[in-house]
């Protein structure tokens, strides 16, 4: 169980993170302020799992990494980041 929240945690940490670079970039306002707050609580729930990770919980955290930003590259590209579009 462990392992899936630090995954989902990491994943959603990264995929936020890397979303909120794009909506600053890209003049997002709103995107980028609420994306904040997504970004905090996901930090949070990381910093009370990873101090006594395990060996397959450190696996299930670095593979939330590469699979969020993929993840926020391509859901920005078709949501927010549309061209035409006005946030």
């Amino acid at each position: 169980m462990t392992e899936l929240l630090l995954f989902v945690s990491t994943f959603t940490l990264v995929f936020l993170l890397g979303f909120q670079s794009l909506n600053v970039n890209g003049g997002h306002y709103w995107a980028a302020f609420l994306s904040s707050f997504g970004i905090s609580l996901s930090q949070l729930v990381l910093y009370k799992l990873v101090p006594d990770a395990t060996l397959s919980q450190v696996a299930a955290y670095m593979l939330g990494g590469p699979l969020g930003i993929v993840a926020s590259m391509w859901a920005h590209r078709h949501t927010v980041g549309r061209k035409g579009r006005v946030t």
